[in-house]
This record gives structure tokens, C-alpha cells and sequence, in this order.
């Protein structure tokens, strides 16, 4: 089997560079033949999988953040190669919340073992439509969660701050930081054609994985392979009571409280409802655009290697 590493020296604030001449001395050990590409910015991943699968590459190993894995998957799926290569995620990002909720051995080297005899699930992946930072249209894909509201700051700001606190501490200071500057927006909430909120909205989340935010397990219910979105939105309330409801948020018991709602479906729509109002969009951990947007899910898009059935 021929094998990339698509390898994201910047995720971690740096600490993947400096940690992957020991990784890849592991993973040469492990696989032995092994290519590697660096990323130089942003979307890069994208075009590194895309020339790599056209190039004949079967396995693509992701040596980064959620970030990373999400523009490897968009740039199989955007380009149609998505069924001729495999994805195994190397968590070595700043939030780790796609592998959180997967049943990964614990510890890299751990991981790195098992790829010898590792099998392929196939996972539902996420289609998003939008405006980007400058108001022109944008497609892209997403492995885990896309969100919108108060994430979408929260997302700029812990990408604007130093991480050598590590992902769980640099999220929660970002959402403290980010609660302190949020203010509700109208947001008119679409699932499946049918209107399940209109009004004022502090976020919503489209899930196909079950953790964001560095650890925050907003989606405990959210199957990869289940060929649905797990739809979670938290109505506009006050500062002091966003922060109150923080560890409910970590623990996934928030569900039940009254201003949070949730329902399944395939195809989410969400817009502003205040003409010219800038409602920030995040996919994976990484702050892309603005609503309206388009949510579609694609059921069994990705394959995706080692983790777990």
C-alpha cells in the first residue's frame, strides 16, 4: 500500500514540527516505506491529497489537528477521489475533538502500532455552502462539526492566541473570552425544510462527530455512520448563564435544559434574520465564513482506517 503523511508542522502552536522527526522515525519502523508532504498554509491539505491520490497514494496518514483532517477530507470529496484512498487521523492539534470521540488506543505510539492491522469503516461526512470571510460564495467539506454563533469567535480567538497551555485549557479560555464579547443574533434555523428556532440564538452545531471546543461534548448522541446530523442549538440567553452552563456543556448533560434544543436530520439551513448581520461560521475547529448557510450530509463518503468499529 502506498502511504502519505500530509504532516501540518504549524497545528499545536508549532509542536507538531518539533515532534515529527521522532513520529516519522516511528512510523517508518512501523510501515516502512512512507512519503511525506509538509503544509505551507492554509487549504494546503487539500491539494496535497488531491495530487497524492491521483498520483496513486492509498492510505493518507494526518499528522495534525481536526483542521487538517477536515481539509484532507474536503480535498478528496471535492475532486471525487474520496473512495480511492483511506484516512487515519494522527492527533497532534491543539483540540483533538474528532479523535475524542473515536475508539483510538490511548497514545500516539499506540496508534501508530496498530495501523499494521488496522481495517476501514466507512463515515458520513458533511457538505457545507456559505459565504466566506469576504462575502463570496464557498463550498467545503467537514468530517466532524460545523457551528456557527458564539463558536465562531471562540474558534478566531484561540487561532489569534498562543496554545502551549494545550487544547482543553486554550478553548476554555477562548469560549470565556468569547462569551465576554458575544452578543445573540436572530438566526432563523432550518432542518429537513422544516423551522425548529427563530430568533435569538447564542449557537448552533451541525454534528457528525460528538466533541467540539476542545472536549465540549455538544453532540453525545452523534454517530459518524449513522447517516444523520446530530442538530444541537442553544437559544439567546445571558452571559452569566452561558457560563453557568459550561460543565454541563463538557459533560453532554445540557440537552435537558430548556433553552438548548436538538433534532436529527440531512439537511440543515441557517440564516440571518436581521439584514447585514455578521454571524461567523466555523468547520472543524477553523473559522471559515458567515451565514446563511447550507449543511447536506453525505452518508458513507469517507473511509476512514483504525478506528474502531
Amino acid at each position: 500500500m502506498r502511504i502519505l503523511a500530509i504532516v501540518n508542522p504549524r497545528s499545536r502552536a508549532g509542536a507538531t514540527a518539533r515532534r515529527w522527526p521522532a513520529v516519522e522515525a516511528q512510523l517508518r519502523a512501523a510501515l516502512g516505506s512512507l512519503e511525506v508532504e509538509h503544509t505551507r498554509g492554509p487549504r494546503d491539505a487539500e491539494r496535497i491529497a488531491r495530487e497524492g491520490v491521483r498520483a496513486g497514494v492509498e492510505l493518507l496518514l494526518v499528522a495534525g489537528g481536526d483542521g487538517t483532517l477536515s481539509e484532507t477530507a474536503a480535498g478528496l470529496l471535492g475532486a471525487g477521489l474520496a473512495r480511492y484512498a483511506e484516512l487515519m487521523p494522527l492527533p497532534l492539534g491543539t483540540g483533538g475533538d474528532f479523535v475524542r470521540g473515536l475508539a483510538l488506543p490511548a497514545g500516539l505510539e499506540a496508534a501508530i502500532g496498530r495501523l499494521a492491522t488496522a481495517k476501514a469503516r466507512r463515515i458520513d461526512a458533511g457538505r457545507i455552502t456559505l459565504q466566506d470571510r469576504r462575502g463570496h460564495p464557498l463550498t467545503t467539506y467537514f468530517v466532524n462539526i460545523a457551528s456557527a454563533g458564539i463558536s465562531g469567535l471562540v474558534t478566531e480567538l484561540v487561532n489569534r492566541a498562543p496554545k502551549g497551555l494545550g487544547g482543553r485549557a486554550s478553548f476554555l479560555i477562548g469560549t470565556l473570552r468569547g462569551i465576554a464579547r458575544w452578543r445573540a443574533a436572530s438566526v432563523r434555523l432550518r432542518i429537513d425544510g422544516e423551522t425548529v428556532h427563530e430568533g435569538l440564538l447564542d449557537l448552533f452545531a451541525v454534528a457528525n462527530g460528538s466533541y467540539f471546543g476542545g472536549g465540549m461534548h455538544v453532540a453525545p448522541d452523534a454517530r459518524l455512520d449513522d447517516g444523520l446530523f446530530d442538530v444541537v442549538w442553544i437559544g439567546g440567553t445571558s452571559r452569566a448563564r452561558l457560563v453557568r452552563q459550561l460543565p454541563r456543556l463538557y459533560r453532554g448533560t445540557h440537552l435537558a435544559l430548556p433553552d438548548v434544543g436538538a433534532q436529527r436530520g440531512t439537511l440543515v439551513e441557517a440564516e440571518p434574520i436581521e439584514p447585514g448581520a455578521e454571524i461567523w461560521v466555523e468547520v472543524d475547529g477553523e473559522p471559515i465564513g458567515r451565514l446563511p448557510a447550507r449543511f447536506e450530509l453525505l452518508p458513507g463518503a469517507l473511509s476512514l482506517r483504525g478506528v474502531g468499529s
